[in-house]
């Protein structure tokens, strides 16, 4: 079979080539996937950059979610059939023809999700979720994050009114509040490049105070984001998309008491009671099922182009997710 590979750390369109790979035999409660589609994730990148909190033993496979259809089951393997569609997250390798997974990672797709809502389902959304109840946001409270058009940012703002959660989206530009409105989020949306970005937040809340943060910029827009909460509020910290430090003025954490919390879903996914993560995993699939729920698919690349798939140019421009296709 084909399969996407890395030797060594370093650029992902340098480093990753498409090899020959003996099929996989999945061993007791493991199955063998065919691949439909899978997804190129942000973190995806920075694992092959060797930059990410894990790093993988060389050589190593790309790729860390997918949808595909149960090809061959293992010993000991029960509730699952060949030809079954399923989705899986947080595995190493699915950027190939065929792949394996623990049978306990699995998640049975309904017909009503499509294989590109499907390929990215679990990993970003449920970081949205898992959001959510890490900063304690309750009903009728307000969150605010900033990239809010990026995978994470999009699901929270569809996925946090279903929750009587009400979201504030800040983006760069007209242009990302776009991607926004496209997919039907029209409200409290926030261009920062408006030099009035900040009263417009205010006019919008009102009385009320911001409750959680989420800060996937990093640098001094992650500081302006921490200066907007209310008193005993709480910011998560999951990404640097500026590359540069997080900029923070101290009397806002001190006259406020706010906190500044780190967030690794990866992590805390594996924190959590296999309860709660069916709990959430059964809110994603219903919102996608019923239409509330639908991420934006920015291309499909065959796996033989996975060079130009994961080059800055393509990942830099996508207007949605980079999905790989055997």
């Amino acid at each position: 079979m084909r399969i996407a590979t890395y030797n060594e750390f370093g650029k992902p369109s340098d480093v990753l080539n498409i090899t020959d790979s003996p099929t996989p035999e999945p061993k007791d409660n493991e199955v063998r996937i065919k691949t439909i589609l899978s997804s190129i994730h942000n973190h995806d990148i920075v694992t092959i950059k060797g930059e990410y909190g894990n790093k993988p033993e060389l050589p190593a496979a790309g790729g860390s979610e997918a949808v595909g259809e149960i090809d061959a089951l293992g010993k000991d393997v029960k509730g699952f059939e060949k030809g079954q569609r399923v989705v899986v997250s947080g595995i190493q390798g699915t950027w190939a023809e065929y792949f394996i997974a623990p049978a306990q990672s699995l998640i049975p797709i309904p017909d009503t999700i499509d294989d590109e809502m499907a390929a990215q389902l679990i990993a970003m959304p449920m970081s949205a979720l898992l959001l959510i109840e890490f900063l304690n946001i309750e009903p009728g409270q307000w969150i605010i994050q900033n990239a809010a058009n990026g995978a994470v940012g999009e699901s929270m703002a569809m996925l946090a009114p279903q929750r009587n959660i009400n979201t504030i989206n800040l983006v760069r530009s007209k242009e990302s509040e776009q991607e926004l409105i496209d997919l039907g989020i029209t409200e409290n949306n926030v261009v920062t490049d408006h030099e009035d970005w900040k009263e417009q937040v205010q006019k919008i809340v009102g009385n009320a105070s911001i409750k959680g943060a989420v800060d996937a910029v990093g640098g001094k827009p992650g500081g302006e984001l921490l200066s907007l909460l209310g008193k005993y509020g709480a910011m998560a910290s999951l990404g640097s998309v500026s590359g540069d430090p997080l900029m923070i003025n101290p009397s806002n954490l001190i006259f406020n008491l706010t906190k500044i919390k780190g967030f690794w879903a990866s992590d805390l996914m594996q924190e959590i009671s296999e309860d709660n993560k069916q709990r959430l995993v059964k809110e994603l699939i219903e919102n996608a099922a019923s239409g509330k729920f639908k991420l934006p698919t920015g291309g499909i690349y065959k796996l033989d182009d996975i060079q130009t798939a994961v080059s800055e140019k393509v990942q830099s421009e996508k207007k949605g997710k980079i999905l790989i296709k055997p």
